[in-house]
């Protein structure tokens, strides 16, 4: 709780924190909003695709004109990680591929990474965590973005004693979402192709058909060493004033299979009623009183329990993104530590057909008319040969995979080798 009066110290010692961005979407160009208001906190650089197009996100981030002037726009990514005078790179492109070899470029270049990029991260963060703590930096998930902040309320739970019984999110959720796709999407979000012209289908897609609240969970996992459920998420309807009575285990009235799992919750009701007081932009965490004693304290204190007592919640009902990453770099700048890090490998996200697919057919990867990503335990996803979504983009099946179905890397033309499959194998050696 003292980042900010660290971060003046250090600037009046040293000079400012320095910063790269590697990807100017939405999350990349809040970040680039808030680094105007936080003194001790220089972009040195930032880096797109197009540069021109890194100048008009920080211009309509609000830079001024000599700032953006006086800031370099390297042509790609791997330049970046190269400057001297860049303390963290924020990798925030969203693309596997090119976000792990941002990371390691940077961990090579001795940078602390902070990871926006769950889709990467969700392919071979732990082995990239495990790279950066070789090379004495941080790589760390990002602050404003739904898993670091449950990965801070796991930590909270279990630093204070208590037994954690489940955490994730909410979301919005309804049976038929994992066969959505780019073009029927659009009325889940109240607009027409038309209205959303200069809107993504496919990152409304993955949002809608399970894929991404996949991804964060097998982060969760990885992060805070929790249990994925066997049988997939359950999406279960419930509001902030029922988590700590849905969210315990069946043998006492819940909906878990198991303590210490991973849970995401829908905030509409199956009927497609809302769901009272929901959580769909919070996180939440589940645990339980360690004796009688506890327990009589959660009454005192008059925390919301279930009817047993035992059981309790704590939740935050929002996060605001790229607008809060500034505590990761910083904390990594600082005090050298993640705000949260896939350290194990308990969860993996697989394709899985949306549709009944024929020998032949190119897979379009997340988001997109062929596959949505499932969330699995890793063991299970390693033993079986289960295709992760991130590699599931232009490759081409050599026989048919059913609706419903996981897609096996036996159903595929064989993987050309690369840095990310090198990284996949890494975190692959360490399932347990």
């Amino acid at each position: 709780m003292n980042l900010f009066s660290m971060l003046q110290e250090k600037t009046a010692a040293s000079g400012p924190v320095r910063v790269g961005v590697i990807g100017t979407g939405k999350f990349g160009s809040m970040f680039l909003a808030q680094s105007l208001t936080t003194p001790g906190l220089e972009l040195t650089a930032v880096a797109d695709l197009d540069p021109e197009r890194a100048r008009a996100a920080c211009r309509n981030a609000g830079w001024p004109e000599e700032l953006i002037d006086a800031t370099r726009y390297p042509e790609n990514g791997i330049e970046l990680c190269g400057i001297d005078e860049i303390d963290v790179v924020v990798e925030a492109t969203g693309a596997p591929g090119p976000g792990i070899a941002h990371a390691v470029a940077a961990i090579e270049h001795g940078k602390h990474v902070i990871m926006v990029n769950l889709e990467a991260d969700t392919i071979a963060g732990p082995a990239l965590a495990a790279r950066a703590r070789s090379a004495d930096v941080v790589y760390s998930l990002a602050y404003g973005d739904q898993p670091a902040l449950v990965a801070e309320l796991v930590d909270w739970a279990h630093a204070s004693g208590f037994d954690v019984v489940a955490a994730g999110k909410g979301t919005k959720f309804l049976p038929h979402f994992p066969e959505v796709n780019p073009d029927t999407v659009w009325p889940e979000f109240g607009m027409t192709p038309a209205e959303g012209h200069d809107v993504n289908p496919y990152m409304l897609t993955s949002f809608t058909d399970g894929t991404k609240s996949a991804i964060e969970m097998a982060v969760v996992a990885n992060a805070c060493d929790l249990a994925v459920p066997e049988s997939g998420l359950s999406y279960h309807p419930c509001g902030v004033d029922d988590l700590a009575h849905v969210l315990r285990p069946r043998e006492v009235g819940g909906v878990l299979e198991r303590r210490g799992v991973v849970e995401t919750l829908s905030s509409m009701e199956r009927d497609g009623r809302p769901v009272f007081r929901d959580l769909r932009w919070g996180v939440y965490v589940t645990f339980e009183a360690p004796t009688a004693f506890v327990a009589q304290q959660f009454k005192y204190c008059h925390l919301q329990t279930d009817s047993t007592g035992r059981f309790a919640a704590m939740y935050k009902p929002f996060h605001i993104v790229g607008l809060e990453l500034g505590i990761s770099v910083l904390s990594a700048a600082l005090r050298r530590e993640p705000t949260g890090q896939s350290r194990w490998f308990r969860g993996d996200v697989v394709a899985a057909a949306k549709r009944d697919l024929a020998a032949g057919e190119t897979l379009d990867g997340e988001g997109g008319y062929t596959v949505s990503g499932r969330l699995m335990p890793a063991e299970l996803s390693v033993a079986s040969g289960a295709l992760p979504i991130g590699l599931a983009h232009n490759v081409q099946l050599r026989r048919p995979v059913a609706r419903g179905a996981v897609v096996t890397r036996d159903d595929i033309a064989p993987l050309p080798d690369s840095l990310t499959m090198q990284l996949r194998r890494e975190t692959e050696a360490l399932v347990r």
